[in-house]
């Protein structure tokens, strides 16, 4: 299953999620990160938090939606926007129309430098019980109405 995790700046939020959903769930899913209007870097806090919990952070990038579009790239399964402005931009057609959920959580990255770790740390954690609950379902034999369902549901845990 393909997942492609969305925000707008893809330095952050999504780059720990997708991090999390290939590290746990690498035997059933393969996620990718984007955003609308990437910032072009990986927050270093976000390598940081990363690295100390043991993910290889080598390839993450900031990278733009746009490359998902090319009839070349991976085909979505489901789509998964992490952060309030990203739910209510307009989204790309993706081919396959995939499942689409919103998973908001507070931006780490707006934090003061002091409060890095924490806010990190705290985002971290909630993409985390997210990613494993996803990963404690039959994700590869739910139907469409049943895997927003629980999407939908995933997305609302605190």
């Amino acid at each position: 299953m393909n997942i492609l995790v969305l925000c707008t700046g893809n330095s952050a939020r999504s780059i720990l999620l997708e991090s999390i959903l290939n590290h746990y769930g690498s035997d059933r899913i393969t996620a990718y990160s984007a955003g609308s209007d990437p910032s072009g870097k990986v927050h270093p806090q976000s390598r940081v938090l990363l690295g100390q919990q043991g993910y290889d952070t080598r390839t993450a990038r900031s990278k733009s939606w746009d490359e998902f579009e090319h009839p070349e790239a991976p085909v979505m399964d489901v789509v998964i926007t992490v952060c309030g402005s990203a739910a209510a931009e307009t989204c790309p057609i993706w081919p396959g129309a995939p499942v689409r959920a919103h998973w908001g959580v507070a931006d780490p990255a707006a934090a003061a430098k002091p409060d890095w770790e924490t806010a990190f740390q705290t985002a971290y954690d909630i993409l985390l019980e997210r990613a494993l609950a996803l990963l404690d379902l039959p994700i590869e034999t739910m139907s469409r109405a049943d895997l927003t369902a629980h999407l939908n549901r995933i997305g609302k845990m605190i």
